[in-house]
């Protein structure tokens, strides 16, 4: 098994084989929560439009997304694990769009095949990529919108990667230095809690708390459908 480790929208589009493509700030952690929460499904999408245009069509969906970590205007929920606690998701749609995460999904035209994965169902994803025994896996760490190299990303490709070698890593003191930098202290200015409050921090830190991994299958140019598969 081939394992490489690509980052951003750039290496999405380098992504082939089995592809991971990864969010732990945020989206692809709080999928796994929605799912969690009783959500049907989930469209991911890349345009804020298609967003707009897929509520239209689909007026009892529930809307999420965010550009530079902000709720769109009009949107139901930003993209925030502790901010969506309490939504009626019980059997609804989900329409998603963020900044890095799913564009991601969009831009890994070249993917035999595409699932998700964050910290929170990160030793389901390697258990499922160990069951297939893919020739080649890419693990793409999405970072900031997509641009930008971020810790948590790469940490998450780090942790699966090791899984998936059999190699030990010590999660603890990776987790103690990714509070300390950019991507960890953002959540913990007080100015910054409407937008990266504390309590998604820590609900995007708890590795390995969810037994599925998440499929995701191309509708249309910009629509992805997103199903959770129990692995573990």
């Amino acid at each position: 098994m081939n394992i490489e480790i690509f980052e951003l929208v750039t290496g999405a589009r380098k992504a082939r084989g089995l592809t991971v493509i990864i969010d732990v700030f945020r989206a692809f952690s709080l999928e796994p929560y929605l799912f969690s929460r009783g959500a049907a499904e989930i469209l991911a999408v890349g345009k804020e439009e298609t967003a707009r245009r897929l509520k239209a069509e689909h007026p009892d969906a529930v809307l999420i997304g965010e550009r530079k970590g902000v709720k769109l205007p009009g949107f139901d929920y930003g993209n925030s694990p502790s901010q969506t606690e309490n939504a009626d998701l019980k059997g609804r749609l989900v329409i998603h769009t963020t900044s890095a995460g799913t564009q991601g999904i969009v831009n890994a035209a070249g993917a035999e095949e595409l699932i998700t994965a964050s910290l929170v169902n990160a030793a389901a994803a390697a258990a499922y990529i160990r069951a297939k025994a893919p020739a080649h896996v890419s693990l793409v760490a999405m970072g900031l919108g997509g641009k930008e190299s971020a810790p948590e990303d790469l940490l998450c490709a780090r942790y699966i990667k090791s899984m998936l070698e059999g190699q030990p890593f010590d999660m603890e003191r990776e987790l103690k230095a990714l509070r300390n930098t950019e991507s960890g202290r953002k959540f913990f200015r007080p100015e910054n809690q409407q937008v990266f409050p504390e309590a998604d921090y820590h609900m995007c830190t708890k590795y390995d708390l969810f037994p599925f991994i998440l499929q995701v299958r191309k509708e249309d140019e910009d629509i992805f459908r997103v199903h959770a598969k129990t692995i573990l």
